[in-house]
């Protein structure tokens, strides 16, 4: 995909344009409100809540979108902490989405920014509203969703399972980093856990009477560890012992590990790297006479698709912010998100904005930087870019008609897979 993005990063046709006037609209609009957005972005930043938690920031944002005229729906796709607005302007037009992401780190705090995303989504959507206000020309819909859980939690695996992406025609949000880059794609991601169950017996009296769980993990980690050799450069598996026993003269009857499987391509990652990986755990449950029980106890993030006639628009933009670019990434990134599973659906684009130079994300440096000036800049800055890219598809029903053309549908992942069996036929 990011080959793609390449090839198709060509100089912006006449028809992608910004108006001068639009741009103006939305640089005053966003003066105006910009003391409240980043109001919103600070009192999320000081009340970090971790993923299907966020009751506050998910009722912040609502309530600004509400009072700015949207209609909101909370609570779609069955989470308790998402949230659909909506505006709608004339007949017709395009159904243009600003995505939220509002959820914390544990013990970082909003390390990863989002605090920033959501405030990003929130003056996207209403600086992108007052230019539809102002120009009765200006046909289509405004939405909002406010996505919870990502990290980790995968919520808008969920959500897309509940139909809540189905009636848009594209997806924009945009993430703090440590540059600004116009579009990436990123690893598809399977967690699993292998629960080995032995059986208990006294080390030193009786060894022979014991089914040792804890050699169970240990030969699953070594053979995982040869299987590297055979596995694609850009794949990554990563994996800890969370239990391998309590004391050293009880042979441990049960042992619990947790693995993250990531590759760029989403039908390598679930139907090759997947079914390799839990050989591994059921040939060392053999080996020990261990039973294992597999799981995947939160959804699969889909490898991230940017679309590409999307990225070359903000690419641009971010021109016209005055914010240099760095050069598309020649793989993908190798980090994981739910938007992945968004933009196997739909057509999406998940940009950078720079937070500081070569910051490293995840991090406390990271969660003080987003509650910061810099942060705050991010946070208007980003607001402004997505803004400029969704007037530039309410203006033109050419530009939104080669996005179309320019997405490439994938798959469909189910939001919860229980048994691996789930996983046959998917592709």
């Amino acid at each position: 995909m990011t080959e793609k993005i390449l090839e198709d990063s060509n100089p912006v046709h006449m028809s992608e344009s910004v108006e001068d006037n639009d741009e103006s609209i939305l640089r005053s609009a966003l003066e105006g409100m910009s003391d409240e957005l980043l109001t919103v972005s600070h009192r999320i930043h000081e009340r970090p809540e971790t993923r299907f938690q966020e009751f506050f920031a998910a009722d912040l944002l609502a309530s600004a979108l509400r009072e700015a005229g949207f209609a909101v729906e909370s609570g779609i796709g069955g989470l308790e902490t998402s949230f659909r607005a909506e505006a709608s302007f004339g007949e017709g037009g395009p159904t243009i989405a600003f995505v939220c992401e509002y959820d914390a780190l544990e013990k970082i705090g909003h390390g990863c920014g989002h605090n920033i995303i959501a405030t990003v989504g929130l003056g996207g959507a209403l600086v992108t509203k007052h230019l539809m206000e102002q120009d009765g020309s200006l046909s289509g819909r405004i939405v909002v969703i406010g996505t919870p859980g990502e990290e980790g939690g995968g919520g808008k695996a969920y959500m897309v399972k509940a139909g809540c992406f189905d009636d848009l025609d594209a997806a924009l949000m945009i993430h703090p980093g440590g540059e600004n880059l116009s579009a990436m794609s990123t690893l598809g991601r399977v967690a699993m856990t292998f629960e080995f169950t032995g059986k208990a017996a006294h080390a030193a009296v009786n060894p022979e009477l014991g089914v040792n769980a804890l050699d169970a993990s240990v030969l699953t980690l070594n053979a995982i560890g040869l299987l590297r050799q055979q596995l694609p450069n850009s794949a990554r598996v990563h994996a800890v012992i969370e239990d391998g026993g309590e004391v050293p003269n009880i042979i441990p009857e049960r042992s619990f590990i947790r693995v993250f499987v990531r590759a760029p391509e989403t039908e390598m990652l679930l139907n090759n790297l997947i079914p390799r990986i839990t050989d591994c755990a059921r040939g060392a449950a053999l080996a020990t006479g261990c039973v294992v029980d597999i799981d995947l106890p939160t959804p699969v993030y889909a490898a991230l698709n940017s679309n590409p006639v999307l990225g070359r628009l903000i690419e641009a933009n971010f021109a016209r912010l005055g914010r240099n670019t760095v050069p598309l990434l020649t793989e993908a990134f190798p980090g994981s998100t739910d938007m992945g599973n968004v933009s196997q659906i739909i057509p999406v684009i998940h940009p950078n904005v720079e937070l500081q130079p070569g910051v490293n994300m995840h991090s406390h440096e990271a969660t003080e930087l987003a509650g910061g000036s810099s942060g705050d800049k991010a946070a208007l800055d980003g607001a402004l870019l997505l803004a400029l890219t969704a007037a530039q598809l309410f203006r033109s029903p050419e530009l939104l008609a080669e996005v179309k053309e320019a997405f490439v549908p994938g798959i469909r992942v189910p939001a919860r897979i229980s048994n691996l069996k789930d996983l046959r036929g998917l592709i």
